[in-house]
Order: C-alpha cells, then structure tokens, then sequence
C-alpha cells in the first residue's frame, strides 16, 4: 500500500510549525535582552542621581533617581494608582516645561480627588525613573503604531495635599519570555503529534476500504 502525504495540508503544518519554532527561539533572544536590562536596573538602583536627561526615552535610566528643573507646569494628567502607603487614589503627573526648552514629566503624588487642583507650580524635583503611563493597547504598540514611553520622575516629595506614590522596582518587570518560548515549542510538538496521528488515521481508513 502506498502511502500518500497529501501536499498542501503538510505545507500548511510545516509552515505553522516552522513559525512557532521561530517564535520560540525570538523569545529566547528576548531572554537575554531582558535579563541584561534587568542587571542594569538593579545597578541603577544603587547608581548616583543623574540629571533627566536630554532624551526622555533613554532606558538607561530607569530606576535610577534622577533630578530636574519644572520651570513651569504646562499640563497634568491624572491617573488611578496608589500611595507609598498603600491608599487607592488618583496620581497627579505634571507636564513640566525646562530652562533647556524641553519637557520633564513628574509623577507628583496620590490623592483622593481627581478633579482637585494640585498646589505645586515648578521647582527642583528629584526621584526614581519609571516610564510615563501607557495610553496605547498592546495590539497597538506591537505593531509599532505608538511612539516610545517617556521617561518620568516619581518625585520623593509629594506637592502639598498629595501622598507620595510608591517607588519604582525592578521587581515588577516582567520576565517570562523563557515560559512563552517553552509554549511556542511545545505547541509545535503538540501540532506534528496531532498531525502524524491524523495522517495515521486517513492512511488506515484508507487501508480498510481495499
């Protein structure tokens, strides 16, 4: 008996298969990229204060304590978050304009009224670097249509009638880009498996109509 491997169905499974195999190992270069970051995050935690630096979207920086210059607060946003301590309430984050002519963004602290005006218009600020909230969906960011997060201070002394919101940590990166290689390869184990086995099946039933 001849076993025929019907072609475009076993094209269709080596292509699926060949592209979750190369996603694996993406997320396995992804891997090393991160645990890199990760050392470099740890050492920017005990590293001296630097200046905000002149490009906002330096990863470099983050959760290294940085200081700026708000000239003036041109805008605020407001965000749900919590306080240092614990308390559910609304971030206060200033859009500041600097004597060099760019922008310095502040997480200025946690209060109870997302509506309250916020008594703080400029000054020396200093704290941990983090990235400005994200107001894209991932879809979106993947694809690339989403411009890089800035960077943004989250300042040790909170403006007058706000709570400090928590610091930055490493600790809440995620790195879990070795489990998602470990799916891709097994759902590509997984779809040959189920592939030979239906390919087992056509040729028996073809064997027991002869």
């Amino acid at each position: 008996m001849t076993r025929r491997i019907p072609i475009l169905a076993t094209l269709v499974v080596t292509l699926a298969v060949a592209a979750m195999i190369a996603l694996g190992v993406w997320q396995l270069a992804r891997l090393k990229q991160k645990e890199a970051a990760l050392a470099l995050y740890s050492a920017n935690l005990k590293a001296p204060a630097a200046v905000y630096p002149a490009n906002p979207v330096d990863d470099r920086y983050l959760f290294r304590t940085l200081s700026g210059d708000c000239l003036r607060v041109t805008g605020w946003q407001v965000r749900g978050g919590r306080s240092r301590d614990d308390v559910p309430g609304w971030r206060h984050i200033a859009t500041c304009a600097t004597s060099a002519g760019g922008s310095l963004l502040v997480d200025m602290g946690v209060g109870t009224d997302p509506d309250g005006k916020v008594a703080w218009t400029g000054g020396p600020v200093s704290g941990r670097a983090t990235h400005e909230p994200d107001s894209y969906s991932f879809v979106t960011r993947l694809m690339g249509g989403a411009p890089p997060l800035r960077l943004m201070i989250v300042a040790d002394q909170a403006a007058p009638g706000l709570k400090p919101s928590p610091l930055p940590d490493p600790s809440s990166v995620p790195n879990n880009h070795f489990s998602y290689a470990m799916q891709w390869f097994f759902f590509a184990a997984v779809a040959l498996v189920i592939y030979a086995l239906a390919l087992r099946k056509r040729w028996r039933e073809g064997a027991s109509t002869k």
